[in-house]
């Protein structure tokens, strides 16, 4: 299929309460290419995390569209969301939380566990499908939560920062991590973070996030070949970049 896979025009959503209204994002044009790890960036409360609700349909724009150019000959799931914190389900073992998300799906028990099984391979964790959360370190249960994601064969991957609350050294790890499932899979990526330099390592592509309501204030084409060092000139620089332009645009708007 030819054009973007996500086409955004004009969006802007606002609340009411107590008779006040308030808008969290406004005018915002954004078209995300297929197979490209596109990295939303921003102050908290700038809205980024209310973009990824607006398009896996958790929340209603106030005006604007949203188009999906994705296959309605296939069958699979157009979106799917990892979030901050895993989200198992204490009561299931890991496998069965993995596959929870097909159970919608019409396949048969023996089909979900199948792919579950081998989402569990993709990122890492065959050796603990038959654990429960509770047995897991915080690293390994995102990646539960990531594998149950892709278990229901998404288009596109939205990642609600799903890195923050672990140790820097669990973070660089699945960082890692996820950089080597998206180029196995292909899959299309939207990921949100207030972390620039999580940004520029992980990202084709970096939008910035600014203002109240939240606007575009920069986006940029990251160029530097995969697989990538963290500490790398141009990477360091965009980072820069970045930092000055969010600091500058904000001040704008």
């Amino acid at each position: 299929m030819s054009g973007p896979i996500i086409d955004i025009r004009g969006l802007s959503l606002a609340y009411e309460r107590n008779g006040r209204r308030t808008e969290i994002l406004s005018a915002l044009d954004l078209a995300v290419p297929r197979g490209q790890f596109l990295v939303i960036v921003g102050e908290s409360g700038v809205g980024k995390s209310t973009l990824l609700r607006v398009l896996i349909d958790l929340a209603k724009p106030s005006g604007g569209t949203v188009h999906l150019g994705t296959d309605p000959q296939k069958t699979r799931t157009p979106m799917a969301l990892v979030f901050q914190d895993a989200r198992l389900l204490p009561w299931r073992r890991v496998i069965d939380n993995v596959a929870f998300g097909l159970e919608r799906h019409g396949l048969s028990k023996p089909e979900r566990r199948e792919r579950a099984a081998a989402m569990l391979k993709l990122v890492g964790l065959s050796d603990f499908a038959g654990r429960w959360p509770h047995q897991l370190s915080g690293g390994q249960r995102q990646r539960v939560a990531i594998a149950r994601a892709l278990a229901v064969e998404p288009e596109v991957l939205l990642m609600d920062e799903p890195f923050s609350a672990l140790d820097s050294f669990t973070r660089e790890g699945l960082q890692d991590e996820i950089q080597r499932i998206k180029a196995q899979t292909g899959k299309t990526v939207l990921f949100v973070t207030h972390d620039i330099d999580e940004a520029v390592y992980l990202a084709d592509r970096v939008v910035v996030l600014a203002g109240s309501p939240g606007r575009i204030a920069a986006d940029v084409t990251l160029a530097p070949p995969r697989p990538r060092q963290r500490r790398d000139a141009a990477l360091v620089e965009a980072a820069r970049h970045l930092r000055a332009e969010l600091s500058r645009r904000s001040a704008e708007l």
